[in-house]
């Protein structure tokens, strides 16, 4: 393993994130900012010609500090446009703020929103549409990993820029392996394989378990579980629209929550934000964690020997899930509408997305910037990168869908009751079913 860098990790409030679907409804939304109505807004020229835009970034610490970097050096080579980084909130409370801003007529040109609720923020006629963006954008469109392309298109267009990519495999504490005398695991691993090895590597009179998982319901807890869906057949949504493509699928990828549950292997984070979770893995109480690269800095500050496997799978073929999120842009008038363009437009060139990756903690946006050499030198000094990496050739993404929030919290309350033991997979998946089924069934 390679020794622990002096960069600080990455901000924890910036990977709360994409696992949280979004909470709330937005039929306010299809409806706002109606032209005349609201804040007047000015076109963002000043006197001087330079035109400024408002970037609500939602990042903290690190992330914060990289991105205003870049935004420094935009500021270099482009000085008729300024970005103004205030305003906004973290990226957790972004969808809400979002909400007020365009019901209230006072919106900024840019806002980072998690790619789970874009469905609903783009139903605002105020989303300017970045078809022809991404068309003539330097970086092809079709270079761009799968999953950040699918983020961020609705109904064959594209209505937001990618803005960060991820993917999730195992973390393994090779110290923890090495006592038990477990091998490590291996691509083609099964699930059934990482029930035995949480198993084995449980040990409850040291406070030590095999592996965890987010107990609060959340979209934390729900995307770990959407690969398993996946690799067995099922989708998220049905063909129909109008009912979930889980049914049979759900119930086997609970049973392998319910014997994680029944072996008492799991840990259990009750909080929000999967803190105590990870805080467990880096204090050596815990041998596997499913978890993204954005965590790989803490782990090396830890002092950690580890080593990164694929998601095990039932099929034995690879399957992952992606969480990109975005940049939205939003419609303040021409000259701001055009600046804003640039900036994103920008901020995904190879040279630039390589920067943000490497100093935020997050993977190439296209195959590009992966072959640009900083991020081959990324890759050989930090063990497992090349996996997460890898892991985006066969990485999926949640449906851009309106419902998928009612849909997630429903399978959260699934996952919750099934991991603390109040119900049985098929019960907890028969009430999800019926709760995801009816939002299914409301107009958008």
């Amino acid at each position: 393993m390679a020794p622990p860098r002096s960069a600080p990790a990455p901000s924890l409030p910036r990977r709360r994130l994409l696992r949280r679907g979004g909470g709330l409804a937005l039929a306010a939304v299809a409806g706002a900012a109606v032209p005349g109505c609201g804040a007047a807004k000015d076109d963002g020229v000043g006197a001087d010609g330079r035109v400024t835009i408002e970037l609500w970034h939602g990042q903290s610490d690190t992330a914060r500090a990289a991105l205003s970097r870049l935004v420094d050096d935009f500021h270099r080579s482009h000085p008729h446009i300024r970005v103004d980084m205030g305003g906004g909130v973290l990226a957790d409370a972004m969808l809400q703020k979002v909400t007020a801003a365009l019901a209230s007529g006072a919106y900024p040109d840019i806002a980072y929103i998690f790619g789970s609720d874009l469905a609903n923020v783009a139903r605002s006629p105020q989303v300017v549409d970045l078809t022809e963006t991404v068309g003539s954008a330097r970086t092809p469109w079709k270079n761009y990993w799968a999953p950040a392309r699918d983020a961020v298109t609705l109904n064959g267009r594209v209505r937001a820029a990618p803005a960060l990519l991820d993917a999730l495999a195992v973390v393994c504490n090779k110290k923890l392996f090495a006592r038990a005398g477990i091998p490590l695991p291996k691509a083609g691993w099964r699930w059934d394989d990482f029930i035995t090895v949480a198993r084995k590597l449980t040990d409850k009179r040291a406070g030590r378990f095999g592996t965890g998982w987010p107990g609060t319901g959340d979209e934390d807890s729900v995307w770990r579980l959407w690969p398993m869906i996946w690799d067995l057949g099922g989708d998220i949504i049905g063909k129909d629209g109008r009912s979930i493509g889980f049914g049979d699928q759900g119930e086997r990828a609970l049973q392998v929550v319910a014997s994680l549950a029944r072996d008492k292997s799991v840990y259990i984070d009750p909080k929000p934000g999967s803190e105590q979770m990870y805080q467990v893995f880096l204090s050596g109480r815990m041998a596997m964690a499913v978890t993204g690269p954005w965590q790989l800095p803490d782990i090396r500050q830890a002092g950690m020997d580890y080593h990164v496997a694929p998601l095990p799978s039932f099929s034995g073929r690879p399957m992952t899930i992606s969480g990109p999120d975005t940049w939205t842009v939003f419609d303040n008038g021409s000259e701001r509408v055009r600046a804003a363009r640039t900036f994103v437009d920008w901020l995904a060139r190879p040279a630039q997305d390589v920067r943000w990756d490497v100093e935020a903690g997050s993977l190439p946006l296209s195959r590009q910037a992966q072959a640009l050499p900083r991020w081959q030198r990324e890759t050989r000094e930090t063990e497992g990168l090349a996996t997460f990496t890898k892991a985006l050739e066969s990485a999926r993404v949640r449906p851009a869908h309106p419902a998928y929030p009612e849909v997630s919290r429903a399978l959260g309350q699934a996952i919750t009751s099934v991991l603390l033991g109040r119900s049985s997979p098929r019960a907890a998946l028969r009430t999800c079913a019926d709760e995801a089924n009816a939002a299914l069934l409301i107009p958008r």
